[in-house]
């Protein structure tokens, strides 16, 4: 079985058809379903969070069977994952897509859990300690994108479980936790 970095890649990533978007629609909606799945598990594992459509991503060619997805598919896969609220357009060209392997919501549940893990009910953090301090090593929050974060976190303060407050940087954030 082909990987790509820690995943392993379904048996339609070495079937060419998959790489040309289908005319029949029933053939087509499950060829949109394969690949959302697909980018979705791809983004998690390697943790992405921005797919450039012109730029280079591995998942959209196949050197294997030398197959490349084109534009025209990349966008359309990308949208499907738009229309189900998995991603959003950065961008009015569409040229950059955020891809969310957790919705907002889910990724506030997340950042609960962590505080909860850690005994941080009552504490004080700041947004980069969040993405990238000691605490959330090994954890999904290590390393996450901030503006994911960042909705994240305002959805949470929206709910009343902490306080964002501005530091002396725009990259000096903190967050109160309240629960």
């Amino acid at each position: 079985m082909q990987k790509l970095g820690d995943l392993k890649l379904p048996n339609f990533f070495n079937y060419p058809p998959y790489f040309t978007l289908q005319p029949v629609r029933d053939t087509r909606e499950k060829q949109v379903q394969l690949w959302k799945e697909l980018i979705l598990d791809y983004c998690r594992t390697q943790k992405i969070f921005v797919i450039g459509l012109e730029e280079e991503f591995p998942l959209f060619s196949n050197p294997v069977i030398e197959r490349t997805l084109s534009h025209e598919a990349r966008e359309a896969f990308l949208s499907a994952l738009v229309s189900e609220g998995r991603a959003e357009w950065m961008d009015k060209g569409h040229k950059k897509c955020l891809i969310l392997w957790h919705r907002i919501q889910d990724w506030a549940d997340l950042i609960l859990r962590f505080v909860r893990e850690n005994g941080l009910e009552d504490s004080v953090m700041t947004v980069e300690e969040i993405r990238s301090g000691t605490e959330s090593r090994g954890t999904e929050l290590h390393g996450m994108d901030r503006t994911v974060l960042m909705r994240a976190l305002k959805q949470l303060e929206h709910k009343g479980k902490l306080a964002i407050f501005k530091g002396t940087s725009a990259d000096d954030e903190g967050v109160k936790f309240s629960l």
